[in-house]
């Protein structure tokens, strides 16, 4: 039966080949005057634009970062940001460490640290030209912890940083003490936390602690696309894919990362103050945008009394993350838990995208939308509240449609798991609670009418997620989040905080191009029939859980989809030029180390 699978495919893709010439597009690319604009595709520019005060101004982001050399197990303190790199002059910095041995200049950390808080109007690049660079949060305090000064002096004995946002560009494969010290800050303490996945099948790294912890938020990555010209590729971006970005479920089964943002980026080079160099598709890279987008928010909310809940009081970080995971943009290919036919309810989150790509714009049209209680509620906004066991044990928030016909509706909720507040942080599994997210279409006039048009009930997370089309004979729907065990005793004492945040969307454009260029290379030519090919193969001999080429969204990889491909072809991207057909290569720079992983501590 394979083998007749296996001709059929050859013989469509001979017919792809003589079905005629592929044409050239000639339109040659512009220098970009604004760098990096990894930013601009997680919308962080769109954002400035229209808001240009959020600069970070009044936040603290505290970056976390290895020493780059231990000896006899003790770090070298080769962890800082090179601060006269031109983009990093003007930053206000405080370093935290033991200031023994001397500290030294880390490249990964002036990569990082350039994203977040770089601003050089007159930078240069020899293959970009004059471009003005600014980061995402230039004018925030930046907090630069040593990791092992950071966890002797505040994970062990749980005293919070002098922070707003912190973010981590390493990782390990297992959850160890300190990785559980720094969810029970993130509990207690309503700590922000970002962290990298990690670097995917070809790094050989799985899901990475503390990004793979339940409190803390996982980021992974989006390609940037194959293009010739370097202008091009830092430009544009494609998918996640398993080989650059880690995916789940986790060891314990926990759906991760939580959201995927653009990695490479532009950035400082520690050894040359006025150099420029691409940083290339690492999670190491992919996190500080998602810190740095979280800053702006933080800062949003700080100017505004209305949304200080948002940052403030118990949980609110949870508050955050929901926005966060709520507003994200769902590429292509996006679906919970495993590829089937139907959607999983019992996963919250896209094993590779999680909740989607980050949109720092959308994200602050769902933080300004507002606090709303339980009740008849908004179409888009937020809430920070609480669910008891023996008390209310459910919440539900009603929203009007006047017109539901192509409309998404998008939920999310998240709350904390608790850990001990001393070492070693074990777990307190029995106070966790087990939430479900519900989304009802309902009739007012007809009860009987009412139906659960969709539910969100992972065993073990602590977000749910709810991506459904309304239906468009319905106008009312209730979303409903509600404790799944409130007859258990050992809840009945146990406060759980939450944030919720939902909002209602367009439909997703399904002609965007990165649906069909699979080797995203501008084009959708007979190299994209190889992939498929390939992928389709993988799929029936190795039970895949994560392929790209399901373009039917039928839960597998068929002839159907190379049928939808063949109607595609030629296709090509608004970036594609002539370049790109003369050559595979893209001309290269000097990448920045991807991120730290270590074995053991």
């Amino acid at each position: 039966m394979l083998n007749a699978v296996k001709r059929k495919i050859i013989s469509v893709l001979l017919f792809c080949v003589l079905a005629g010439s592929l044409t050239v597009a000639a339109d040659g690319s512009a220098a970009a005057s604004l760098q990096p604009l990894g930013l601009n595709h997680a919308g962080v520019y769109a954002l400035r634009q229209a808001y240009p005060n959020l600069t970070g101004h009044g936040v603290g982001l505290a970056l976390v970062c290895r020493s780059m050399t231990y000896l006899n197990s003790t770090p070298q303190n080769d962890y800082r940001p090179n601060v006269a790199h031109r983009c990093l002059q003007n930053t206000e910095m405080v370093f935290h460490d033991t200031g023994d041995p001397a500290p030294d200049i880390s490249p990964h950390a002036t990569a990082i640290a350039s994203i977040l808080f770089g601003r050089d109007p007159n930078a240069f690049n020899p293959l970009i030209g004059v471009f003005d660079y600014e980061g995402l949060v230039p004018d925030a305090l930046a907090q630069i912890y040593q990791f092992d000064h950071f966890i002797n002096s505040n994970v062990i004995p749980q005293t919070p940083p002098a922070a707003n946002v912190l973010s981590a560009s390493f990782g390990d494969e297992f959850e160890w003490w300190w990785t559980r010290g720094i969810e029970a800050l993130v509990e207690q303490q309503g700590l922000i936390f970002v962290a990298g996945i990690g670097n995917g099948t070809d790094a050989l790294d799985p899901p990475l602690y503390p990004a793979a912890g339940a409190n803390v938020i996982g980021v992974g990555v989006v390609d940037s696309v194959d293009a010739a010209e370097l202008a091009a590729k830092l430009a544009n971006f494609a998918l996640a894919r398993p080989e650059h970005s880690s995916y789940g479920p986790t060891g314990s089964g926990r759906s991760k990362p939580d959201i995927v943002a653009p990695a490479n980026c532009l950035v400082a080079e520690a050894n040359d103050p006025n150099g420029y160099a691409a940083a290339g598709d690492y999670s190491s890279f992919a996190t500080p945008v998602v810190a740095g987008t979280i800053a702006l928010l933080v800062q949003q909310a700080r100017l505004d009394p209305a949304l200080a809940p948002a940052i403030s009081g118990k949980a609110h970080n949870c508050v955050i993350k929901a926005i966060l995971l709520n507003s994200a943009t769902k590429l292509p290919y996006w679906h919970k838990g495993l590829l089937t036919t139907e959607d999983d309810h019992s996963a919250p989150l896209d094993h590779i995208q999680g909740a989607g790509m980050v949109n720092a714009n959308r994200a602050h049209e769902q933080l300004i939308a507002g606090l709303a209680g339980p009740g008849n509620v908004p179409a888009a906004a937020w809430d920070k509240n609480t669910l008891r066991a023996d008390a209310e044990y459910h919440k539900v928030y009603r929203i009007n449609l006047p017109e539901p016909a192509e409309k998404n509706i998008t939920a999310t909720a998240v709350w904390n798991n608790h850990y001990s507040s001393t070492y070693p942080f074990a777990a307190a599994t029995e106070k966790d609670a087990d939430l479900r997210l519900e989304l009802w279409a309902v009739d007012s006039n007809d009860h009987d009418s009412d139906y659960l048009l969709d539910y969100s009930d992972s065993r073990l997370d602590n977000v749910e997620h709810i991506y459904c089309r309304a239906d468009a004979n319905y106008t009312e729907y209730e979303i409903v989040l509600s404790i799944n065990d409130p007859d258990n005793p050992a809840l009945t004492s146990v406060p759980q905080h939450y944030g919720l945040a939902w909002n209602i969307a367009e439909a997703d454009d399904a002609g965007n191009i990165v649906w069909y260029d699979l080797n995203t290379d501008g084009i959708v030519d007979n190299a994209d029939f190889v992939v498929l090919i390939n992928n389709l193969m993988r799929c029936r001999e190795e039970n895949e859980d994560y392929l790209i080429g399901d373009l039917n969204s039928n839960g597998t990889i068929d002839l159907d989809d190379m049928e939808i491909l063949f109607k595609h072809n030629n296709l090509k991207a608004d970036w594609y030029s002539e370049q790109q057909d003369a050559t595979t290569d893209s001309p290269r720079l000097t990448k920045v180390p991807g991120a730290i992983t270590e074995s053991s501590l």
